[in-house]
């Protein structure tokens, strides 16, 4: 997922376009100052009543039915299960080509938005935390690079940089050695051989270089993926709450689209996710098992799989 990475498009060339440069919460806080009311307005000024409902639902179905008691991967599929059918929107978070913002909006959502938001509203909760700011502080430090929002060059925007970087966070764990891997040899350079895609590095093209650094970084590692084939045999081993990550091999990309584990009463492994099909374009659960569920691209080679851990009290 880079800026690309974090978003889905419409067809399937583009998904891995827009899944890292999704969107998540739409009221614009701008990173690195002070930050305003989050839910109290949107960009041009009107009250975001309906932004504030989602979350005032969700807090207090959690409350209610004390969900932050759960295993963080159940209170996960409780939270994502509140989102079914909330409008799929990519691009919020490069709306602002001048100055990196974190944006948060629970009534639109893009691949990553959708399963940050779920992860992100999880630690929040467990953490006791019952308010706007407080999840979006939960956002800023799973969405940049060691927890510290800078600039642009600070977003994760590829998303094994993602499941790196909050690996080293212990946000999550990533499940390397799941029956039937190999090593995950694609290498990424998408953004920096293509800025124009980009708004914000049109507007700040020294940032490219940097980026170039990441990306190279990136590739020094050493990542495993189940093959597609191989996605069956896993299923037992999958649990809701899995953050899945869907590997191409399209040049200069890793993973093109992204979603949550969540298992049904009868045991299955479906796929949630914020899908950009024109058919679909909400957050839905996939019918039928994992395993079935991602050849919309012949691109799609596998997955990689983290799994979320519970969060200390205090980061």
């Amino acid at each position: 997922m880079p800026a690309n990475h974090f978003s889905q498009a419409s067809s399937t060339t583009d998904f891995g376009k827009f899944c890292t440069i999704a969107a998540l919460f739409s009221v614009l806080v701008a990173v690195g100052l002070a930050v305003r009311p989050v839910f109290a307005e949107d960009s041009k000024g009107a009250a975001s009543d309906a932004k504030n409902e989602v979350f005032v639902r969700i807090l207090n179905k959690a409350d209610e039915g004390k969900w932050k008691d759960l295993p963080i991967g159940e209170l996960m599929g409780k939270i994502a299960y509140e989102l079914v059918g909330t409008p799929y929107v990519g691009g919020v978070l490069d709306r602002n080509a001048n100055q990196e913002v974190c944006t948060v909006d629970l009534t639109s959502l893009d691949c990553v938005t959708f399963f940050e938001s779920t992860l992100d509203f999880a630690r929040m909760l467990k953490k006791g935390g019952t308010t706007p700011e407080a999840l979006v502080k939960e956002v800023s430090f799973t969405r940049y690079r060691g927890g510290i929002p800078r600039d642009y060059t600070s977003r994760l925007h590829y998303t094994t940089d993602w499941f790196h970087d909050n690996e080293r966070k212990h946000v999550v764990k990533l499940m390397p050695k799941l029956p039937g891997s190999a090593p995950f040899t694609q290498k990424v350079g998408f953004m920096s051989t293509h800025p124009q895609l980009y708004p914000a590095l049109k507007a700040h093209p020294e940032f490219v270089a940097v980026l170039k650094k990441q990306e190279e970084t990136i590739n020094s590692r050493h990542l495993h993926f189940v093959p597609m084939d191989k996605i069956a045999a896993i299923e037992p081993l999958l649990q809701t709450g899995d953050i899945v990550g869907v590997c191409t091999n399209q040049p200069g990309l890793d993973i093109v689209h992204t979603g949550l584990i969540f298992r049904d009463s009868a045991g299955v492994a479906h796929f949630m996710d914020a899908s950009s099909k024109k058919s679909n374009m909400k957050v839905t659960i996939e019918p039928g098992p994992i395993s079935g569920a991602l050849g919309w691209s012949k691109n799609n080679i596998g997955i990689m799989v983290a799994r979320p851990l519970e969060p200390a009290r205090k980061q």
